[in-house]
């Protein structure tokens, strides 16, 4: 049943593949597409503690051995975004009882959108996000959704890329091509033709996006530092040409879309082969950081170079997530993409470490209105459908 339309504040809260936290936006959200008003009131970022970023890491990196452990951890996860929400709204002094939505995305810990042999005989693809939204909504008192891949893929697509939707009524222009590029753990990118229609709009992961670089920085400083905070690793290595050329040919990169990426191609133990090569060829650290920058760079500009430029004319490349404050990731992205207009998401109002969280609380915006909020162009679903599992806060 479709409710009627009215202007919501709506909490979106994200936690991608890199696990460094819970990102909290606050939007008010109007109307209905084509016609969708969103204004972003407040974005707040709480940490994971250190002992509950382990333990998702090493599940996500398929390390458990009990289905007790997950099971645990979603409980744990959902009392953690509830608290995220809780210590935002505090922070804004906005009482929760102004908020009429909340939309969680979740952690994943696991995705498979193509489909693989299981039990001898079925092919089954799967995706598993956790932070119970039971808990969210029981904690804040506010209806919660979350749960949002599944429904696409039940319609045969990927369950990602998810926020492509929103870029699309984000950014669509009618004279103006636009690619909306977001390098959070892994990269991913909706190119939206001038004038785009849904079904134009093309999107993908590229490949890495910081995934590679944390995982890194995390190893070779034993968990003191999380990511590379102003390339300034990179900045002392230099590139190795010949580590860089075999990175390259992974088969991902190749692969036409719609496809998606994650820890299975990416992960701790992408990080794990490269840092046994350096062992081997007696690489230095700095070295191996600077040309995994270099290798999420290449990897985006090929991507768009093979997969976008052959069918649009791409006027603007709007970049948000973590990779956007990485100052030598965007130099090089730069000088491969000459003539690029390259711009943040905040010349649009949204700062790049909101977009993702801002992106599910239009997801949950348009769910809780019983609107369709997939993009079959991007997940290569067979219909559009409704995402997103809604739980009730307060009984009415």
């Amino acid at each position: 049943m479709t409710r009627r339309a009215k202007s919501m504040r709506v909490l979106g809260m994200m936690s991608g593949t890199s696990a460094d936290g819970i990102d909290v936006a606050l939007a008010r959200i109007a109307g209905a597409p084509p016609s969708l008003s969103v204004k972003l009131e407040g974005h707040y970022h709480v940490g994971y503690p250190a002992r509950v970023r382990e333990m998702i890491l090493r599940l996500a990196n398929g390390a458990t051995t009990t289905t007790a452990e997950i099971s645990q951890l979603n409980f744990l996860l959902g009392d953690e975004f509830a608290r995220a929400a809780m210590a935002a709204c505090k922070r804004w002094r906005v009482p929760l009882r102004q908020i009429s939505l909340i939309g969680s995305h979740g952690q994943t810990m696991y995705h498979q959108g193509a489909c693989s042999a299981f039990l001898d005989r079925a092919r089954v693809a799967s995706t598993l996000q956790i932070g119970e939204p039971s808990v969210i909504a029981a904690r804040t008192g506010v209806d919660t959704i979350g749960d949002f891949r599944p429904a696409d893929m039940a319609a045969g697509g990927q369950g990602a890329p998810l926020v492509p939707f929103v870029d699309y009524l984000l950014y669509r222009h009618a004279k103006r091509g636009r690619v909306a590029l977001n390098i959070g753990g892994i990269a991913n990118l909706t190119a939206i033709p001038a004038g785009a229609r849904p079904s134009d709009v093309i999107a993908f992961d590229t490949g890495p996006g910081n995934m590679i670089v944390d995982a890194l920085v995390e190893k070779l400083t034993r968990g003191r530092e999380r990511f590379d905070r102003n390339a300034k690793r990179a900045l002392r290595g230099w590139m190795i040409p010949a580590l860089l050329n075999e990175l390259m040919e992974h088969p991902y990169l190749s692969k036409a879309p719609p496809k998606t990426a994650g820890r299975e191609e990416f992960g701790r133990a992408f990080a794990d082969r490269l840092l046994a090569w350096g062992k081997k060829h007696r690489a230095r650290a700095e070295d191996l950081v600077r040309t995994a920058t270099v290798f999420t760079s290449l990897s985006i500009a090929n991507a768009l170079r093979r997969f976008v430029l052959p069918r649009m004319q791409v006027d603007e490349l709007i970049v948000s997530g973590g990779g956007a404050q990485n100052p030598l990731m965007m130099v090089y992205l730069a000088a491969m993409l000459p003539g690029f207009a390259i711009v943040s998401s905040s010349r649009f109002g949204i700062p790049p470490q909101a977009k993702e969280a801002v992106a599910f609380a239009i997801l949950a915006y348009e769910a809780y209105h019983g609107r369709s909020n997939n993009l079959p162009s991007a997940t290569g679903a067979s219909r559009a459908t409704v995402l997103g599992k809604l739980v009730h806060g307060r009984a009415r």
